[in-house]
């Protein structure tokens, strides 16, 4: 009972932090995305919640070219540094955590926390459109205009089998897999027009918007498509 009221918990601070990344994309008032206690520091929960949406959390700098908050900053690094992939972790933990240690590396140069190698990409090589698709909607979080890596490299590859994974999800009312590769789709170059991308969006936030992990990644791809700075 303990371990489930523990998951609970860290969901419900995983949801609040993506309804914070919303918001401050969307202009919200949210001086601290990073929920920081009075003294300025992150808890347990916070550290664990960060390390689980990834570079995501700091999104909105990314995007918007605002400069983060350094009390945001050092949680992102603290998480990064508390919770290091083990040997045997999946590859996706290990790109997630490389793609935390680029995000600060790119805030400080100075920093050298993480790995600065990229992991490989074998286990995607000759992967089928529906692995791959699902595959990418976990990274979603280095989806990012600019900063491309083996994985996005990969994946303009194959816009076609991104797209055909984006309606396949989109049809079985996988909202945060449809999201997390329209995320994708719109970054990604010869995305066939008949994928409808703009319209499967409103539908994606339409029916799982109030899933703050799907609206996040849809108002990721919103505000790449509304030209944010890149």
């Amino acid at each position: 009972m303990e371990q489930s009221g523990t998951s609970t918990r860290l969901q419900a601070a995983v949801q609040d932090l993506a309804s914070g990344v919303v918001s401050a994309l969307r202009g919200g008032d949210h001086p601290h995305v990073v929920p920081l206690g009075a003294d300025g520091e992150a808890g347990d929960l916070a550290l664990a919640a960060v390390r689980v949406l990834g570079a995501d959390a700091l999104l909105p700098g990314a995007l918007l070219r605002t400069p983060p908050d350094p009390a945001e900053v050092a949680v992102f690094r603290k998480a990064v540094e508390a919770h290091p992939p083990r040997a045997d972790a999946a590859p996706t933990v290990r790109w997630s955590h490389w793609g935390m240690a680029r995000t600060l590396r790119r805030l400080d140069p100075s920093v050298t926390t993480g790995p600065s190698a990229e992991p490989d990409t074998g286990w995607l090589d000759g992967a089928g459109w529906q692995v791959l698709t699902h595959q990418l909607a976990v990274l979603a979080p280095l989806a990012v205009p600019g900063e491309e890596c083996a994985v996005s490299d990969l994946a303009a590859c194959r816009p076609v089998d991104v797209a055909r994974g984006f309606v396949r999800a989109v049809r079985r009312r996988d909202w945060r897999q449809a999201a997390g590769a329209g995320r994708w789709l719109t970054l990604l170059p010869g995305v066939p027009h008949t994928v409808g991308l703009e319209a499967g969006l409103d539908f994606v936030e339409l029916m799982g918007g109030q899933d703050p992990l799907v609206a996040l990644q849809v108002q990721a791809a919103r505000t790449v498509r509304a030209g944010a700075p890149v």
